[in-house]
């Protein structure tokens, strides 16, 4: 029997980017790991946040799901020391995310002023902000879940702000609302609960198929074509 007529098409396309995950996750902890002593491996930081930003306008938060170096860390090698629990209702408030915000940004802009014609200060100063946030990511982990972090993350919220609605997950009407694809997300959104609009209106979903895994049933839970 050939598998790969039976194996459904997006659990081989979750375990390609599993694959790639794993790489990604590498990158960020090289950059933490030997940043203090080749400060020119921060300026990787940016260059994630960059396209994290940018690729909102195309596919919302398509990046944090499935490009972002420290989100495929959170879902590889730190997934299996994660707890897994519900968040806090005013850690996922926009008070409180603009204020992580603009409290990091500013911050960080502050720093890198102190020095602005010195690409080995920026460096450093990018590796720094990295290795902060990443403890910071690790302990909303320990307590929660391990993409806690994504629900403030300032790229997040400025991708989150972008979106108007681009690439949905599309919902079928056959979906019977058993909640396994709400169980199964990262962002703890409420998936089955849309299922009468056809789309999850939700600026947070990172895109990641988690939930197209999670579905009992293979077609209900998809992404729009044109841009797959």
């Amino acid at each position: 029997m050939n598998t790969h007529e039976t194996m459904p098409i997006c659990n081989i396309d979750t375990e390609k980017k599993r694959s790639y995950k794993w790489l990604l996750a590498l990158i960020m902890v090289t950059v933490i790991a030997l940043g203090w002593k080749f400060p020119l491996l921060g300026f990787v930081v940016p260059v994630a946040m960059g396209s994290g930003i940018l690729g909102a306008f195309f596919r919302g938060r398509w990046m944090c799901g499935n490009a972002c170096p420290r989100g495929s860390f959170l879902d590889t090698w730190f997934k299996p020391l994660a707890a897994n629990r519900r968040l806090p209702r005013w850690l996922k408030s926009p008070l409180f995310r603009w204020s992580v915000l603009v409290a990091l940004m500013g911050f960080m802009g502050y720093r890198l002023s102190l020095q602005p014609t010195d690409p080995l200060h920026w460096g450093r100063v990018f590796w720094q902000m990295c290795l902060v946030t990443t403890l910071a990511a690790l302990g909303l982990g320990l307590v929660y879940r391990a993409r806690a972090w994504c629900a403030i993350c300032p790229v997040g919220t400025m991708a989150a702000a972008i979106d108007r609605g681009q690439y949905q997950l599309q919902i079928d009407p056959s979906c019977r609302g058993c909640a396994a694809c709400a169980n199964s997300c990262p962002m703890q959104l409420p998936i089955a609960s849309y299922r009468s609009k056809g789309v999850l209106a939700e600026a947070d979903c990172i895109k990641c198929s988690t939930c197209r895994s999670a579905c009992p049933r293979p077609g209900v839970l998809t992404w729009p074509q044109r841009l797959a």
